[in-house]
């Protein structure tokens, strides 16, 4: 069965959005430099690593489980799904009824574990991508989140959103790290 899957940027100091997430910032004040590695144009090789890591992954995923704040934050930039076309799973206590995007991907809203439940039945033998800081720390408290990937950018943005703020887990490394523009760094949560 399917594997869900945090892929997220993160800043050397820890942060996965810069401070004042707000409407107009869905990346709060520099988070969009997070991102960057990912869109980067070129032939250099470190670009080319980058891209060809963003490559793998992407085709890699059938399905996301996404949280409430990051789909509010993220609908509307988005068009729709993050992945045209592709399911996508809303963790929220205020459900709705299911939502089609404008770029053909459906939303649909529900609790932590049937969304989890949900994702990677609809992924397949794919994974399942998890898209918020909250829902990745409800995922790993849970016991459903079986892999991080990490693409550490050399940036120091001082403050915003912490990837796992208290939370505790043995992580195993999967392979060796990757560099490009950033490094690339693979992990298999430790189960009991």
């Amino acid at each position: 069965m399917s594997k869900v899957v945090l892929d997220v940027s993160m800043s050397l100091d820890g942060f996965i959005a810069g401070p004042n997430v707000r409407d107009a910032e869905p990346m709060g004040d520099g988070g969009e430099r997070l991102h960057e590695w990912m869109f980067r144009k070129g032939s250099d090789a470190e670009i080319e690593i980058d891209l060809g890591v963003r490559r793998e992954f992407d085709a890699t995923v059938g399905a996301t489980v996404i949280g409430r704040r990051t789909f509010d934050l993220g609908v509307g930039p988005w068009g729709g799904t993050p992945w045209p076309g592709m399911p996508s799973f809303v963790v929220t206590h205020r459900t709705q009824p299911d939502l089609l995007g404008k770029n053909g991907g459906l939303f649909a809203f529900d609790g932590l574990e049937a969304a989890a439940r949900r994702a990677k039945q609809a992924a397949g033998h794919k994974v399942v991508l998890v898209l918020g800081a909250d829902v990745a720390r409800h995922l790993l408290r849970a016991g459903l989140l079986d892999e991080l990937r990490i693409h550490l950018v050399p940036l120091l943005l001082g403050g915003g959103t912490p990837l796992f703020d208290g939370e505790r887990a043995e992580l195993i490394p999967e392979g060796k790290p990757v560099t490009g523009t950033v490094t690339h760094l693979r992990f298999r949560v430790a189960t009991a």
